[in-house]
């Protein structure tokens, strides 16, 4: 038996012997004074002998008492933990433990934390709330992990003339004066994570599902309209979920709220589901069509998890992902349905991509990663637990069939509902209903970090395929994989499906299908693996496969996917020098006649970046390359909306304007500066729509200098007098993309200021352009203390690391970065830092081993000729 509460110091998870049932929690939020003061009486479960109870709480201050009167309270505060102590060993069986505390509305955007917002032209305070991943703490004592379940009763006192809002309805209002009293319905059984209060000023609209499940989405006083895209959004999903899981929407109504300070994208609270305000708020007039769509994936997102998150929650953030990598592929699967015409599973490789790069490096994690203490929780918010996630889900999907996987899913859900699940208790249902095995394959993606790239080799009529773990460095690593193999042969009609189980396999090609009629390969044979990128996985061709594959680029034999695959894959062996960037450059020009939006954002690759410090020389041509490969497409949507367009072109537009204005293409940034100085002079002409405002903000941007800022000032002068924060994100991201050192040190320095919340930090970070990148690291150094200090959120604080660091080339400006942060590492950025290094560490072998093409500059003064 535990002597004394020191015994609990430095544990990882708090002891099983008591667990809550029901929290009734009442909470007195003081908007002026930024406080709050709290009460709750605990029914606990007692269920082995000990005379302590042990809570997470943090930053608060906690009185406990109980139907046995406790001996002692010890608060840890670096372990986040209070400990109550009795005289005696506490009753098996159920008791009370009620408590009173106080603690401060922060501003660090997570725990109970404080919002502004103007309202008649004055700033006023919110109260809302942010407890993913371990955050209720900060707001009241409790099990803080996920597997605690319990049910929530909660009572707000709030100011009579405020709207608070929770995961349940409310039953009672009660008002004294200035002050009323809210009761809500008690919740199901839910994880601490996921409850939620906002408190402030808000107007609404509504609708409602076909089941009658009232839907709100709240704005800013004035601000409703914004909400109806969102709103329509989530009715349908609603809808869509309940038939694709088989199981209705677990709770009597869901508030969405639009709140002006919000670390991450959103938050899928029970029943009262968070925002940033970019994230749900769509005008039509103001908004562009990437942010329509990311309103769309966001608010799909966050309703998937109301069901796979919230209804059936993962046991310990070890399975995070089995939450983020479900949402994330369900939400495409919501879109894909209610907006066929986006062609959504096509850009869903966008997400493939991001977590094929990220799972290329050494200093990657696997997407199941043990979590030993809540301050490692943080890191794995990133492309791994969501996008590679999402993606081997799609891969399995791909490999079971979507309709078993469906089934499979909706009997997993039913099983678990109300409790929590492990990743294994899912494998274990879809091999259940299926029949596959599922286990053994997909334990080789989620236990072991990285993936494998597929060396393949013809020989006759047979395919060699052999797997190697692909590493961007261009070194080779231990991991092998059960890989779901898919290849066609000159038509999408016979296709091939099979598992590659050990390290080389070959398969028996038959050029029938689509050759010359003695079963021979013709001239035009191509042989695709990986069919539509459902695969984890890259592909290298020989070269007589890549030379066919090129041939059917220019054909236009492909899917949109393949084509995607093929230019992803061939930047990524590149980069790991397991190809040349002249034959890469080869490749690129088969993509001239490319029209298709989706494939075209893909094509803009980063080769214009590591031109500028591999071969200064040729820099300029290449950047010519890149631009005639995306001038006739940009010149047929030209700058002004055509009628009938569709979304896809209005993407377009608005990709191919920017990538010109980035290589430099003086036509558009002529073109894009003259519009602006239209739209100043008249902000209500029609020159200058949303979609095209960013390439135009960018032109004016490349043409600042000290001497010539007022560029520079009149887009200031639009920031602070809009209240769109879309608008507002559009011109961080700009102000920093200017050539003049000068003016990004004033970019990043105007960052600091009131004038630019916390949470869009990583606008102004993502846009320093590459002249900028001595200046913002050399004002990184400078600032490090106070960026600390400012974004104590681990996300937040990686963002600045990344933004500043990735961009370098050379060794030794990672051995000056490592040597600054020698002695300053803290593990919430920890994992950020050293990806970075490795970038900056390939980028300067990649850059050695483009000095040392013999036939780059030949080959990039060909292409110029031709494209003449």
């Amino acid at each position: 038996m535990a002597a004394s509460p020191e015994q609990f110091r430095g544990q990882a998870r708090l002891p099983r012997c008591a667990s809550p049932l029901r929290y009734d929690l009442r909470l007195r939020p003081d908007l002026a004074a930024c406080a709050f003061s709290g009460s709750e009486a605990v029914a606990v479960a007692v269920s082995a002998p000990t005379r302590f109870l042990v809570l997470n709480a943090a930053e608060l201050a906690v009185d406990g008492s109980s139907d046995l009167v406790p001996s002692e309270v010890v608060q840890f505060e670096e372990d986040e933990i209070v400990v109550i102590g009795f005289g005696q060993d506490l009753p098996i069986g159920e008791g009370v433990l009620k408590m009173d505390f106080t603690g401060t509305l922060n501003d660090q955007m997570r725990g109970f934390y404080r919002s502004k917002y103007e309202y008649k032209g004055e700033s006023r305070n919110m109260a809302v709330t942010q407890f993913e991943a371990a955050d209720a703490r900060r707001c009241f004592p409790c099990w803080d992990e996920p597997a605690f379940k319990a049910k929530f009763k909660l009572t707000l006192e709030v100011p009579s003339e405020l709207v608070a809002l929770s995961n349940m309805p409310v039953i009672q209002e009660t008002v004294h004066g200035p002050l009323k009293t809210v009761y809500y319905e008690e919740s199901p059984l839910m994880s601490t994570y996921l409850v939620a209060i906002v408190v402030g000023l808000f107007d609404y609209i509504e609708g409602s599902t076909l089941e009658g499940t009232k839907v709100r989405v709240y704005t800013q006083v004035g601000k409703s309209n914004q909400g109806k895209f969102a709103l329509d959004v989530a009715v349908k999903s609603l809808d869509l979920f309940k038939d694709y899981f088989a199981t209705p929407y677990p709770l009597p109504k869901l508030d969405m709220v639009a709140i002006p300070d919000f670390a991450a994208g959103a938050m899928e609270n029970y029943g009262l589901v968070t925002y940033r305000e970019t994230a749900l708020l769509y005008d039509e007039l103001l908004s562009s069509a990437s942010n329509k769509q990311q309103v769309a994936i966001t608010v799909a997102h966050e309703l998937a998890h109301q069901w796979f998150g919230n209804l059936v929650t993962m046991e310990w953030w070890t399975h995070l992902w089995l939450n983020e990598g479900f949402a994330s592929w369900v939400s495409y699967l919501a879109v894909e349905a209610l907006f066929p015409e986006w062609n959504n599973w096509t850009q869903f490789l966008d997400e493939t991509t991001s977590g094929l790069r990220l799972d290329a490096l050494a200093e990657s994690h696997p997407i199941e990663v043990d979590i030993n203490h809540a301050s490692e929780i943080d890191a794995i918010f990133d492309s791994i637990s969501y996008d590679k996630g999402a993606s081997v889900i799609r891969m399995l999907q791909s490999y079971l069939g979507a309709e078993r996987f469906q089934k499979a899913l909706a009997s997993y859900i039913k099983k678990y509902a109300y409790s929590n699940a492990k990743t294994e208790h899912l494998w274990a249902v879809l091999e259940e209903e299926t029949g596959e095995p599922v286990k053994d394959l997909m334990t080789t993606w989620t236990k072991q970090q990285g993936y494998p790239v597929i060396y393949a080799k013809l020989d006759g009529h047979d395919l060699h395929l052999e797997q190697a773990q692909f590493l961007s460095d261009g070194s080779s690593g231990p991991g092998l994989w059960i890989v779901p193999i898919t290849s066609c042969c000159g038509s999408y009609a016979a296709q091939k499906k099979f598992l590659l189980k050990g390290k080389t396999d070959k398969v028996h090609i038959d050029f029938s299908v689509s050759q010359d009629a003695g079963g021979e390969k013709g001239e035009n044979c191509w042989i695709k693996l990986n069919i539509d990128q459902t695969g984890f996985y890259r592909v290298k061709y020989d070269d007589e496969l890549a030379a066919g594959l090129e041939k059917a680029i220019k054909a236009n034999k492909l899917s949109l996917m393949d084509k995607i695959g093929i230019v992803e894959d061939s930047y990524s062996l590149s980069v790991a020098r397991k190809q040349t960037l002249t034959s890469l450059l080869r490749l690129l020009s088969a993509y001239r006649n490319e029209s298709d939006y989706t494939v075209l954002s893909h094509v803009c690759l980063g080769i214009d970046k590591i031109s500028v410090d591999a071969t200064p020389e040729l820099c300029r041509d290449i950047k010519q390359l890149l631009i005639n490969l995306l001038l006739s497409a940009a010149k047929t949507l030209g700058w002004d909306p055509k009628d009938g367009e569709s979304h896809l072109d209005v993407m377009l537009r608005s990709l191919l304007l920017i990538a010109l204005v980035k290589l430099g293409h003086d036509e558009t940034i002529n073109e894009g500066v003259r519009r602006f100085h239209i739209f100043i002079e008249d902000r209500k002409t029609n020159i200058l729509p949303p979609d095209t405002r960013k390439a135009s903000y960018l032109a004016v941007m490349r043409t600042v200098t000290t001497s010539n800022r007022a560029g520079y000032d009149a887009l200031l002068k639009i920031y602070r007098e809009t209240a769109e924060a879309q608008e507002k994100s559009r011109i961080l991201g700009s102000l920093s993309s200017c050539p003049d050192k000068d003016i990004v040190l004033e970019a990043l320095s105007f960052m600091l200021t009131d004038e630019v919340r916390n949470q869009d930090a990583f606008y102004v970070l993502g846009g320093i352009s590459l002249e900028g990148r001595e200046v913002a690291w050399a004002w990184l150094k400078e600032n490090w203390d106070l960026v600390l200090k400012t974004w104590p959120s681990s996300s937040l604080i990686s963002d600045f690391v990344k933004s500043t660091v990735s961009r370098f080339t050379t060794e030794e400006k990672a051995a000056e970065v490592s040597e600054f942060f020698a002695g300053k590492i803290k593990p919430s950025f920890e994992r950020a830092l050293k990806q970075s290094l490795e970038r900056v560490r390939i980028s300067a072998r990649w850059i050695e081993s483009i000095r040392s093409e013999p036939n780059l500059a030949q080959t990039v003064d060909e292409l110029l000729q031709h494209d003449v």
